[in-house]
């Protein structure tokens, strides 16, 4: 049951330098199959290490979260789905959207519409001048992602069953700010177990602290298949 959902987990190569990110790939070995590199990686020479990954046949998640005119992101898009990743993400504005679905067409790219970040509430919207909540917006941009023909859907795994009933079964629903019970929230507000998210619907699991800052990453990775291997089965 494990390999039914190993890549399901996408583990966040958050840290510094390429060398602490490969060092982290060679302890994690054959438990984790899927990575995502983000801003901070990408500056310290990732986009090189999502390549290397890509032909060591890991699946690879780069994390952008693109925004900028549509003929920006359109090119930006392009460049990306060359490189043979796996899924990128653009923030939920419909042009944007629209720009890169087009633009991702004829590759095996999934775009990611990102809805509202899980580092974000209620109260955070207001103070950046949303009217809707934070779940009123992630429904709202989740059509939007469905009628602009992306993918999939980056939201907190409390909003995974409505998003699901909105976007329907083809749509990836890939959910950060996980974290295993007991473990520390960090700078998350929107947060769910492993168990929480499989059972709300998400199909994919991004998980980075609880496992690349645990004493033995290995054992937590597969402490999080575990769980998610029981909750796949109930």
């Amino acid at each position: 049951m494990i390999a039914a959902v190993r890549d399901r987990l996408i583990v966040g190569l958050d840290l510094p330098a390429v060398a602490d990110a490969e060092a982290m790939v060679d302890t994690l070995g054959d438990t984790v199959s899927f990575y995502k590199i983000g801003y901070r990686l990408v500056f310290a020479g990732g986009l090189d290490l999502a390549r290397r990954l890509k032909a060591a046949g890991k699946s690879v998640f780069l994390d952008m979260k693109l925004l900028d005119i549509d003929n920006t992101v359109a090119q930006g898009v392009q460049s990306v789905a060359a490189m043979g990743v796996d899924m990128l993400t653009v923030h939920a504005y419909p042009k944007a959207m629209a720009a890169a679905a087009e633009a991702a067409q004829g590759s095996h790219l999934t775009l990611l519409a990102v809805t509202v970040l899980t580092s974000m509430d209620d109260h955070d919207l207001s103070d950046a001048g949303y009217h809707d909540n934070a779940a009123g917006l992630v429904l709202k941009r989740a059509r939007q992602a469905r009628d602009a023909g992306m993918g999939g859907i980056v939201c907190s795994a409390a909003e995974a069953e409505p998003v699901r009933d909105v976007v329907g079964p083809g749509m990836a629903i890939v959910t950060p700010g996980i974290r295993p019970a007991g473990s520390a929230a960090g700078d998350q507000k929107r947060v769910v177990t492993p168990a929480q998210a499989m059972a709300a619907g998400a199909t994919h699991l991004v998980v980075a602290r609880p496992i690349i800052a645990a004493p033995d990453p290995a054992g937590a990775a597969a402490a999080i298949l575990d769980e998610m291997a029981a909750a796949a089965e109930g």
